[in-house]
């Protein structure tokens, strides 16, 4: 690499670490503030505080790395261009693309970081952020769907419970259908389900077994019933952030299981798996978008060029929120939520690179 590369590159980099030691800790002090009140009232022993906020840090890092990254981007770059250096370094024969290189090296390394982040770290962080936060700031929120929850756990069974309760593990009106080449065998009927862990079975009250027979069935009733099942309880009501915690290979796994199973969630669940690869891609092309932006001297200076970025990125942030929830609360395909704002983008980071050229 040449002086040139050297000079960029390390601008690049130490700008976006500089952004995150600025940004970081002021996110930290103002979400602490929102929730002393809180952490005080619970008495949260100071060591669960300190593991929050490490989770809090690398959960919403992830969220922001490519917004971060652009923003720190406009900044240097509208430096060198108001410092003149790029019309030197242009002026010397230099290429607008060979001048983007240093540019594009430091998107690989953060975008690899990125991915490594949103593969590795990251599920860990959110199981940490998301358990404390339903555990000391919503614990009369709801952390999963156990209302009216109707599910296939395999090829031939589906469950239903109208309600079921997570903590002490009971839940009402159960049924259970089981199925041998698409025709029904028999089907389990019962009041109330509970899982007794001890035990590890469950008992279910006011139980009803109907053998489906060729010419008549076979009925089995009994107040109580003592059974086991081929599903956990974390079946029957997957938390909400299931998906955020989980690495990339099980969250895979769990996704087919979960369309197998016919979830309400599985939007949701596409959702976090395909923005893991779509968010180092959003690194290059907002890269290139505040190069082209910040890279021309302006009257304004760079509080202009600040300024533009800082519209450009809230109307992604806008896209891909949009597009997120329509996925979310829709049949609105997931694939193309997360991917049109970058498609979206990409098109105006080719558009604004054509100009920066000329």
């Amino acid at each position: 690499m040449k002086i040139l590369d050297w000079y960029i590159l390390k601008r690049y980099l130490l700008t976006f670490l500089m952004m995150l030691l600025l940004f970081i800790p002021i996110g930290i002090t103002v979400h602490l503030a929102e929730k002393i009140g809180k952490i005080l009232e619970n008495e949260v022993p100071l060591g669960e505080v300190l593991i929050y906020l490490y989770d809090f840090t690398i959960y919403f890092a992830n969220i922001l790395f490519p917004l971060f990254l652009f923003l720190s981007v406009i900044w240097f770059t509208s430096k060198l261009a108001n410092n003149t250096e790029i019309i030197a370094f242009l002026s010397s024969g230099v290429s607008f693309s060979r001048f983007l290189r240093p540019y594009l090296i430091g998107a690989s390394i953060i975008a690899f970081m990125a991915l490594m982040l949103g593969l590795f770290l990251a599920p860990d962080a959110s199981k940490g952020f998301n358990e404390f936060d339903f555990k000391y700031f919503h614990p009369t929120r709801k952390d999963s769907q156990d209302q009216n929850v109707y599910r296939q756990i395999n090829d031939n069974d589906f469950i239903y419970v109208s309600s079921f309760n997570t903590k002490s593990k009971l839940g009402y009106n159960f049924t259970l259908e089981h199925f041998e080449d698409n025709v029904l065998t028999y089907k389990i009927d019962a009041k109330s389900i509970k899982y007794v862990e001890e035990d590890t079975v469950y008992v279910l009250t006011d139980y009803v077994k109907r053998h489906v027979g060729e010419f008549e069935d076979v009925i089995e009733r009994a107040k109580r019933k003592d059974t086991l099942f081929d599903f956990e309880v974390k079946d029957l009501v997957p938390v909400i952030y299931e998906a955020e915690i989980l690495p990339y290979d099980e969250l895979v796994e769990f996704i087919d299981k979960e369309e197998k199973r016919g979830s309400s969630n599985i939007g949701r669940y596409q959702l976090v798996k395909y923005r893991k690869w779509s968010l180092p891609v959003a690194i290059f092309i907002l890269t290139i978008i505040a190069v082209s932006v910040s890279a021309m001297k302006r009257r304004g200076g760079m509080g202009v060029n600040l300024a533009v970025g800082i519209c450009i990125a809230m109307v992604f942030v806008f896209f891909d929120k949009i597009f997120g929830v329509m996925a979310e609360q829709s049949n609105f395909s997931p694939m193309i939520a997360v991917w049109f704002p970058n498609v979206i983008f990409g098109v105006l980071a080719a558009y604004l690179l054509y100009n920066a050229k000329r």
